[in-house]
């Protein structure tokens, strides 16, 4: 959700189209070919809402079916993937802990990304059990116990901790308070909406270049301006779910959903 209430901050005119897979969540266990079949079957929901752009907003999904669905959508609808914020992080100066799920974390992909931009940075892959689910439940107690034992497993002297799942960044606020005021987090939400607004055409200069994920200080739950303008689950149309009120972010984006007519591009996160 912090990817979508980001986007929606960077272009508060776009209405978005959420996909989210309830029936077959969490995907951090199942087999690379199962996510990317279930991140084609999500697109391939979201098509028949007519999107003028893709966004995964999920890293394992990007990981495993970022391709997939790019050989399908692409070049009539534009696909956006998601990367954590590894390449800031180590520019900023190490040493680098990157948080992510066990499967990430011991993911080759991830590997990769170390290899290519954090060369010669001290970094730690730290493997946040249980967290993304427990940020999808809306259980505040399970969140901060995974959060703490997460905090626990990192090695002292980190000076950037980089949010290697997309759940993470809703509860950003409580990992800042658990790994203390010296260290820098840094997450990809607000680079991934610019990069939409680039692939849409649309000018990327206003969004936010903040590195960490969309803002969770206000309690707004206004439902007037709602930018959601359909919600499927699993491919079926629904709501989001009540857990999302737990986080400034899903609070935002709860509300009725609008049956508009688009007046401007509309985005599956």
């Amino acid at each position: 959700m912090g990817y979508a209430a980001a986007l929606h901050e960077a272009a508060p005119g776009i209405r978005l189209v959420l996909s989210l897979d309830p029936d077959h969540m969490p995907w951090g266990p199942r087999s690379p070919q199962e996510v990317r079949e279930r991140v084609l079957a999500g697109a391939r929901a979201a098509l028949e809402l007519r999107p003028d752009a893709v966004v995964i907003a999920c890293n394992t999904a990007s990981v495993h079916g970022l391709d997939a669905v790019r050989d399908e959508l692409e070049p009539d609808v534009p696909v956006v993937g998601t990367v954590p914020a590894i390449r800031p992080a180590a520019a900023a100066g190490g040493p680098v802990a990157v948080w992510a799920t066990a499967a990430t974390t011991a993911s080759d992909y991830l590997q990769g990304l170390l290899e290519a931009f954090a060369t010669g940075t001290l970094t730690h892959r730290v493997a946040a059990l249980g967290l993304a689910e427990a940020v999808e439940s809306g259980d505040l107690d399970r969140v901060d116990a995974c959060i703490a034992a997460a905090a626990a497993a990192t090695p002292g002297g980190i000076r950037a901790l980089v949010l290697g799942c997309t759940h993470y960044g809703l509860v950003e606020s409580r990992i800042a308070a658990a790994v203390g005021p010296g260290v820098t987090i840094f997450d990809s939400p607000h680079a991934v909406a610019r990069q939409t607004l680039r692939r849409l055409g649309l000018d990327p200069s206003a969004a936010p270049v903040a590195s960490g994920s969309a803002p969770d200080s206000t309690d707004s739950t206004d439902s007037t301006d709602s930018p959601v303008e359909a919600v499927l689950l699993s491919g079926r149309p629904g709501r989001l779910p009540a857990a999302l009120a737990a986080y400034p972010a899903g609070a935002r984006l709860l509300g009725a959903q609008a049956s508009r007519t688009r007046r401007a591009p509309t985005l599956r996160p």
